[in-house]
């Protein structure tokens, strides 16, 4: 598949500074941009509608009804993301191109069915008593931030991160500005606009996947869902990320000293979640590290040792190929984690500046710390994980993820218990002991790779 690698060596070759700082803001762009449009365009959202929108607590509201939409059709969809890249993948190998769009538009089918479904139950479960337009608009953005992300981890199998990046761009900006218009209309104006920009988005990438993958053939096709075509370990792997990602969240958000209720049974831990969301605003640099590397240096001698396999190379070159694969690798993490030792040494000095800039008191300072490092870590972890994928190590990377879920579950159990003292640590050293077992496991693994290749085929 064309790789957003070629950009990035294209600018890497100038071997000027130049050259390196473009190379970086560029894969910082295409590699954060879309969260950090959407942490962004939520924010700013609330800042310039809390003086229009009577009472100021219906911003709260809007702000907590747009994380739990993303949060659970995340979660939601990671139970076919990867399971159906790796479909398109496969496909893309065979040349059976024709194949793509028909299933996809299968794939879409049975997600907006399951989620219509759910979402309709939660409306009577989790939202009793709300008014219908809200509920209506709750439902609509879930079935759309659905279908999104299934879109999304399309267009990253495509490595087309550009374009997502582009299309975020816009559509938060449609966002914001439509939810300013209807913010009148308070709650459902607010969220009226959220809903109408996503629709948009959802529609952008559709016509740029089907441009990609035009075929005349039937229109829907459920391929995808035969069993010698689909990878149970990656049903698994999309769900337990995710979770393991937000399962410190939900417990914060329904553990009643830390949190309170906001809408319906939605609730919010606002000790917690400023800090968290602040935190992944740190981790750009260190994404723009992870992409470079990932898509220069890594997959160009992985490239090369898999041809090399495949095309008869000598052991010789098979084994050198190897070794640049290992030192790329090397290479990648530790500048990874230099970047985000940086950027948590830059947060602990603008710390306290940050928060009073934002109104927020300097009480959530240790937790700030504790949760920039923590996301730092889960840039490694990424790394990690990416490497063992692109080896086909499904089984590795799903261990990986059960550790990181019940670690995070019981860690994060053990610091509510304890205390305020204690908040965010159950995330972070979730994710610091993930990581080491998963830097164990890859060095073994990298030191059989030529063994594995030939002998386990």
């Amino acid at each position: 598949m064309a790789g957003i690698g070629f950009e990035l060596r294209r600018l890497l070759r100038k071997e000027t500074l130049l050259g390196f700082i473009e190379a970086y803001a560029y894969a910082g762009i295409i590699g954060s941009g879309p969260w950090v449009f959407s942490i962004v365009g939520i924010l700013l959202i609330g800042i310039l509608s809390v003086s229009f929108v009577v009472p100021a607590f219906l911003v709260t509201q809007f702000q907590t009804s747009v994380t739990y939409l993303v949060v659970s059709s995340v979660v939601l969809t990671g139970l076919v993301q990867l399971a159906f890249t790796r479909f398109v993948a496969d496909r893309l190998f065979e040349k059976k191109r024709n194949l793509i769009l028909p299933n996809l538009h299968g794939l879409l089918l049975v997600v907006v069915t399951v989620a219509g479904l759910f979402g309709t139950l939660c409306l009577f479960v989790l939202l009793p008593g709300l008014g219908l337009i809200y509920r209506l608009l709750m439902l609509a953005g879930f079935v759309l931030l659905c279908g999104i992300w299934i879109h999304t981890v399309m267009l990253s199998g495509m490595k087309r991160y550009k374009a997502i990046a582009i299309l975020f761009g816009i559509s938060y900006s449609l966002i914001v500005l439509s939810s300013l218009w209807l913010r009148r209309y308070g709650l459902e104006g607010l969220l009226g606009g959220f809903v109408f920009g996503n629709f948009v988005l959802l529609a952008g990438m559709w016509v740029m996947i089907a441009r990609e993958f035009s075929t005349r053939e039937k229109l829907i096709s459920l391929e995808f869902s035969e069993r010698k075509l689909f990878y149970p370990t990656l049903i698994a792997v999309g769900f337990l990320y995710n979770l393991g990602v937000w399962i410190d969240k939900f417990m914060f958000w329904y553990f009643p000293p830390t949190s309170e209720q906001i809408i319906g049974h939605l609730r919010a831990s606002l000790i917690y979640d400023l800090p968290v969301f602040l935190s992944y605003l740190s981790i750009i640099p260190g994404m723009a590290v992870f992409l470079v590397r990932i898509e220069t240096d890594f997959v160009e001698y992985y490239e090369k040792f898999y041809d090399a396999v495949r095309g008869g190379g000598s052991l010789e070159y098979i084994e050198s190929m190897r070794d640049e694969m290992v030192y790329s690798i090397q290479q990648g993490l530790g500048e990874i984690a230099k970047i985000q030792t940086l950027a948590v040494l830059v947060t602990f000095v603008t710390g306290p500046a940050l928060l009073r800039a934002l109104d927020i008191s300097e009480l959530y300072l240790p937790l700030l710390y504790v949760q920039v490092i923590g996301a730092g870590l889960q840039v490694g972890l990424m790394a990690i994980l990416n490497v063992f994928f692109y080896l086909d190590q499904r089984r590795i990377v799903l261990v990986l993820c059960i550790e990181f879920v019940l670690l995070n579950a019981l860690l994060t159990a053990f610091t509510l218990w304890f205390g305020a003292a204690l908040y965010g640590y159950g995330f972070t050293l979730s994710v610091l002991i993930t990581l080491c077992t998963g830097l164990v496991l890859l060095s073994r693994q990298l030191s059989r790779l030529e063994y594995e290749t030939f002998m386990l085929q």
